[in-house]
């Protein structure tokens, strides 16, 4: 009896909804209209251009076409990829120098209608999600035909609540797929949806809501993830007193906690029972916005990226399929929440308009044991495993035989995302995990990209894997090093700043409410190009390696080092799963490292032996003046809730400007702060009495 009622009001939801069947194809596909489309160069590109011609070119004359005849490229895959409303008249117009973008003009498509209305007309039945609830074994699948009704409902009470094309939503809820519905049905009427991780708190949120403008809010009661219940309506309730344009909360049932509501609460799946499940797909202009993502906030004021509906889906999809070697009845896993760019581009738009199956986990890497991950591979046979670092790290501290206890034969792809992997991670989880068959994909990208741009794969088959090296440029992107003084970078062992020369479907098109902000950060520092503010290392072979974000670059006497390469030095050493370093200033160089050491719980372990092999490793993989000056041993390190260590904190700490830390809303264990700035106290103490000593 308990284990039903922990099901009901979400897993249960389904079943109910389900009882409507899904109407016919006339009537699923409202607006629907043939695959045509007029290039800005040639004629329309006949049917099947994509599947029949240009798949059959090898990747390497793909990718020479793709940046050679970006027109015949994306036009063609567009027309073939994408059901149109209307065809589109013109590839593309974009200026990078004034930061205009705009792709597959006057055409017009419902992103709904291609993740959900063309897979239920050819498989209805087989299931769109996987959702890998908190506790093991409770998963619940949900097909096609189950995820556009669901939508539909959901969509046709935001239009019963005043909702309309152009309005911004909030959705502030767990990975579920409630929440994937939520995304799909502002999609299906042209409102524009802002998710929000729901972990923020409730400034953060009342901020994204402000800026937004948003006039509903999409909750849950409660949140549950490994093993600890979230309250998320409380939180949602602080957070509007301050959003004067929130007209509705909406408040889904994810436990059986009673929930307080108020005057702006509507129960989500009352309302939405009494709602049809069929709703008609708003046409949408190719550049009518999608979502707005707002950024983590480990940088002054969130920006509102902009992402729009063509350009966006086409891009995740091509990617989704071609990095990970998707194929037709695979299940693929992404890890990562919903409410950060990954979720969007991987867990929902990406896999779902290739119709796959796509896993929705909710727990952690750890609940309730560190088996979690590959418990979940065996048991949902998943086909390709795509994580973070982060997670990876925080696993090389457990025994192997936590992965080799489950079967992971399924494992086809695995990939890594959200910062550069250092090798130890690299290795454990291409040996250990994907024992040494499976393909690692170390994926560079950002919210700005809306998708993967330099990835191992696509590749030949033959083609090389460098451990830890992003390597190469995804079709249409087309990368460039630029100097100091902002000239091109030629050849190989080169590091510079990282830009991108050529437009691409899937890059955001503006901030939200700022587009002269846009420009000057993107744009405005390498007239012509995309800035990503990344640096990068490209190799006598071409291929390239991300060195870090350029405000992480250390300058040691005239010597410019990457933070993110000292980082994979020191994370080398078995005794380390994690590091971060950050430059201190010095009277003499200028800046040198300082490194935030997280050291495994081991017993017997000599912290002055391991400190001096770390200096002699740095000395070995850089240079003796990339060696740390100062190393702090941590319990843990300052993180965002999407697994992205605060580095500002770190250097404010080193600093000691504790007292200055700015906007720490965005940590996932706010505590943390307390435990380093405690221990860099005791290191500043013994480093004074050190001193003295030597001045006797």
């Amino acid at each position: 009896m308990a284990a039903a009622q922990s099901r009901r009001g979400t897993g249960l939801f389904w079943t109910r909804l389900s009882r409507c069947r899904t109407p016919g194809p006339a009537q699923t596909r409202t607006g629907a209209g043939p695959h045509r489309c007029l290039s800005s160069v040639s004629a329309p590109p006949p049917p099947g251009t994509w599947s029949s011609e240009l798949s059959r070119l090898s990747h390497r004359d793909l990718y020479r076409l793709s940046v050679t005849n970006p027109d015949q490229f994306w036009g063609s895959a567009a027309a073939d990829r994408l059901r149109w409303v209307e065809p589109f008249k013109r590839v593309r117009d974009c200026d990078l120098s004034s930061g205009k973008i705009s792709w597959f003009l006057g055409g017009k498509l419902n992103v709904s209608v291609n993740c959900l209305d063309v897979h239920v007309e050819k498989h209805p039945d087989r299931a769109a999600l996987i959702w890998e609830r908190d506790e093991p074994g409770t998963e619940v699948k949900v097909t096609y035909r189950e995820l556009l009704e669901t939508t539909c409902r959901l969509a046709n009470t935001l239009k019963s609540h005043g909702i309309q094309k152009g309005d911004r939503v909030a959705v502030y809820m767990p990975v579920s797929p409630l929440a994937v519905a939520a995304m799909l049905a502002c999609a299906r009427i042209g409102a524009v949806h802002t998710v929000v991780f729901a972990g923020f708190s409730s400034e953060a949120l009342a901020g994204r809501i402000q800026d937004a403008q948003c006039k509903v809010v999409l909750t849950c009661n409660e949140a549950v993830r490994g093993g600890r219940v979230v309250p998320l309506k409380s939180t949602v309730d602080a957070a509007v007193r301050s959003c004067p344009t929130v007209q509705h909360v909406f408040v889904s049932q994810r436990t059986e906690n009673p929930t307080e509501m108020g005057p702006l609460d509507v129960p989500l799946e009352e309302a939405m029972s009494s709602q049809s499940p069929v709703c008609p797909a708003e046409p949408l202009d190719s550049e009518d916005l999608l979502f707005l993502l707002y950024t983590s906030g480990s940088t002054g004021k969130p920006k509102g990226v902009v992402h729009t509906q063509a350009g966006y889906l086409l891009y995740t999809s091509l990617t989704h399929q071609y990095v990970f070697d998707h194929r037709d009845g695979d299940v693929f896993g992404c890890v990562a929440d919903v409410g950060w760019i990954t979720g969007h581009s991987y867990v929902v738009y990406g896999p779902l308009s290739n119709g796959a199956t796509t896993v929705l986990f909710e727990s952690t890497p750890v609940y309730p044991n560190p088996g979690r991950y590959w418990e979940t591979v065996e048991r949902l046979r998943i086909s390709q495993f795509y994580g973070a670092p982060t997670a990876l790290r925080l696993l090389l501290k457990y025994d192997d035989s936590w992965v080799k206890k489950f079967d992971r034969s399924s494992l086809r792809t695995l990939g890594s995302v959200g910062e550069p992997i250092n090798h130890e991670a690299w290795h454990w989880f291409h040996s250990v995990v994907g024992e040494g068959r499976c393909p690692l994909v170390d994926t560079w990208w950002q919210t700005e990209t809306g998708g993967i741009c330099i990835a191992p794969r696509p590749a030949e088959e033959d083609a090389p894997i460098v451990p830890a090296m992003a390597m190469r440029p995804f079709f249409g992107i087309q990368p460039v090093l630029m100097g100091e003084k902002g000239e091109p970078l030629s050849g190989g062992s080169v590091t510079g700043a990282l830009c991108i020369s050529q437009p691409w479907p899937g890059m955001a098109r503006s901030i939200y409410g700022d587009h002269q902000r846009f420009i000057d950060a993107y744009f405005k520092p390498y007239p012509g190009c995309y800035f990503t503010g990344d640096g990068a290392y490209r190799s006598e072979d071409g291929y390239y390696q991300i060195t870090g974000r350029m405000d992480d670059v250390i300058n040691v006497s005239g010597h410019r080092l990457g933070t993110a390469e000292i980082e994979d030095a020191l994370d080398e050493h078995p005794a380390v799963p994690e590091t971060a370093v950050v430059g201190f200033p010095h009277d003499i160089k200028g800046e040198v490292p300082f490194a935030f050491v997280v050291l495994k719980e081991e017993s017997g372990l000599d912290r002055a032996a391991v400190l001096k092999q770390l200096r002699e490793l740095v000395t070995t993989k850089i240079a003796k003046y990339a060696v740390p000056e100062h190393f702090l041993v941590v319990k843990r390190l300052p993180k965002t809730r999407s697994g992205k260590i605060m580095r500002r904190i770190l250097r404010s700490v080193a600093m000691e400007k504790s007292g200055d830390l700015g906007d720490t809303s965005t940590l996932d264990d706010s505590s943390v702060v307390k435990e380093i700035i405690e221990a860099h106290e005791q290191y500043r103490k013994q480093r004074a009495e050190e001193e003295k000593k030597k001045q006797q």
